[in-house]
């Protein structure tokens, strides 16, 4: 095969979608990366679990050869797919009408991107999905639906998250108000065998406790019970999701060459990119598709943001025009076959033009989301080989949860968070961690200062998810790509500390960071507890906060105050006045 006839990738029988490259003047670099993964035998190693594809260090190779149950979960749970359906039924005869899967990071994004992608058949229950400490909506989850009527999954594959364990107690106790001994039959758990929720949900009398595997790390788990379990609950038909998952662990099997491995091909795209300074790969999606960006930021950023290397995933980006962005970028397309997207339609071909590398993948409806999270995953493998770091490892993001812990420890002897001394207060805003200034104008013009190229801006919300805050921090990116044509992400927190937030602190110190945070309007206890939802939260931005300054990043923090859409309001007038002062 030659450098020209492996760029359009697909199984020849019209059963995979297209994968489509675009690389300009790289194309004979990604070819010769290809080449370089194939003398590696790459493909059929991988599939052999041969953990010196990544890392020589017998320790880095023990934890490598205990992540890669990934590869072969798809079986497994095929054989799990009927008896998972009529658990489903037996759950709606039960008279419920909601699940509320309660996890965090990998336990969650793929659930979350499964609620918000695919269409729930009429039989199916609705899913919620929390995976926020924010007070509001945790309480929002009560107040939808009556409680009794509602399913709780207790995602954890430690079983001791500190989230998901939070959200437990809250609902359990709820419950046990109105059920009493009985309430454990609201409650099913998806858990690592052997783990302290285990053997909680045993003694709660839980309806059901799924075992995950020890071998799948967590943001490798979307194609085990952490996400097939709750796309059983509403309804879909989790045996068609398995089978397009299936097709693409076909295709990248280990007998595949690896100029024709679609997840290689796209791994080593990646990894050429990096190796040329292209190390943003900025996905453009029809906002149908969009919460896939979300998987995929957890995905790509803590798998491989270590040792100082690694890729940023940027979702959700407002879209410009080809010349809004540098030349640090990898666009990839994502889209639905015949559902169009008209600004995508105008922007991909003038990126192409103007020489940006960019890979295309259409999708022939939406249960290929599961062919997705399995390319995507052989792909990480490669990208992880061809850096040389172990994309299964997430060595940064315990700091956060080792800070928050000691925050928490503090709060139990002395009964209050001590707050980070602020650089400044205006209005209703209180600025910290900045060089200073003498308001919030001068403030933000010398935290921009420290900008370099090829940096991104990285904001972080403290904040309840609304359609408000959405629009006002959408705006907030698109000023500063316009301005001074930089990435930029945007994330909530502590959803984030467990996907970007590893890539924050171990990736390549290119990040300008923005934490938001603001006094919860209303604040609930969690029961058997010392601490409140919003004081974990409160502890959990601190937390990150001082591991980002511990590792050097430029940070600086904006405390919104008590009205936060009001305070958030303010910040947004004193921003785009800023970027007028700055030339």
């Amino acid at each position: 095969m030659s450098a020209n006839s492996w760029k359009n990738l697909s199984d020849g029988k019209g059963l995979l979608d297209l994968q489509t490259l675009n690389l300009g003047s790289l194309e004979n670099a990604v070819w010769e990366r290809i080449q370089n993964l194939k003398k590696m035998r790459f493909g059929s190693r991988l599939w052999r679990k041969d953990p010196q594809l990544w890392k020589s260090d017998p320790k880095d190779q023990a934890v490598i050869r205990g992540a890669l149950g990934w590869l072969d979960v798809i079986e497994k749970m095929r054989k799990e797919a009927a008896a998972l359906k009529e658990f489903a039924a037996e759950a709606r005869r039960s008279g419920f009408r909601q699940v509320v899967h309660m996890g965090m990071g990998g336990s969650s994004l793929a659930p979350l991107a499964f609620e918000r992608i695919l269409p729930r058949p009429a039989a199916g229950m609705a899913l919620r999905v929390l995976d926020t400490t924010d007070p509001a909506t945790v309480l929002s989850i009560e107040r939808f639906c009556p409680l009794t009527e509602n399913l709780f999954i207790v995602a954890s594959k430690s079983g001791t998250t500190a989230e998901p364990s939070a959200f437990g107690e809250f609902f359990f106790d709820r419950l046990k108000r109105l059920k009493g001994d009985r309430a454990g039959e609201n409650f099913i758990a998806v858990t690592d065998p052997g783990t302290l929720l285990e053997h909680q949900g045993k003694e709660r009398g839980f309806r059901k406790i799924f075992p995950g595997q020890a071998d799948i790390g967590g943001r490798y788990s979307a194609l085990s019970p952490f996400g097939i379990v709750p796309a059983a609950l509403m309804g879909v038909e989790v045996s068609d999701l398995l089978r397009r998952a299936q097709r693409m662990a076909d295709a990248c099997g280990p007998a595949i060459p690896e100029e024709e491995n679609p997840g290689v091909v796209l791994g080593a795209v990646m990894g050429e990119m990096v190796a040329r300074g292209k190390d943003k790969v900025t996905f453009l999606t029809p906002e149908s598709l969009s919460t896939l960006g979300l998987w995929l930021e957890q995905l790509l950023a803590e798998s491989t943001g270590k040792e100082g290397t690694g890729i940023l995933p940027v979702a959700e980006e407002p879209l410009g025009r080809a010349d809004d962005y540098a030349g640090d970028r990898l666009f990839v397309v994502i889209e639905l076959k015949g559902e169009k997207d008209p600004v995508l339609n105008r922007l991909v071909p003038e990126l192409i033009a103007s020489g940006h590398p960019v890979v295309a993948i259409q999708l022939g409806d939406r249960l290929d989301l599961a062919q997705e999270f399995y390319r995507w995953e052989i792909a990480t493998a490669a990208l992880g080989g061809i850096l040389r770091i172990n994309p299964f490892d997430q060595p940064n993001v315990q700091e956060s949860k080792d800070n928050t812990n000691r925050l928490l420890d503090y709060y139990r002897r002395k009964g209050r968070l001590s707050d980070p001394p602020s650089s400044l207060r205006e209005g209703a805003l209180s600025f910290y961690g900045g060089r200073g200034g003498e308001n919030g104008r001068e403030f933000l013009k010398e935290f921009f200062a420290q900008g370099r190229p090829n940096d991104y801006v990285a904001f972080q919300a403290y904040l309840t998810e609304t359609p408000e805050v959405q629009k006002a921090f959408q705006s907030l990116r698109r000023i500063v790509q316009q301005k001074f044509r930089l990435a930029t992400t945007f994330g909530y927190g502590p959803r984030f500390l467990h996907s970007t937030g590893q890539y924050h602190k171990g990736g390549p110190d290119t990040g300008l960071f923005l934490q938001f945070t603001a006094d919860p309007p209303e604040d609930i206890a969690i029961p058997g507890s010392p601490f409140s939802f919003g004081t974990l939260r409160r502890a959990q931005a601190q937390g990150d906060f001082e591991a980002l300054k511990k590792h050097g990043r430029r940070i600086a923090g904006i405390h919104l105050g008590g009205d936060p859409v009001k305070g958030l309001n303010e910040f947004c007038g004193i921003f785009a006045e800023t970027m007028r002062m700055i030339s």
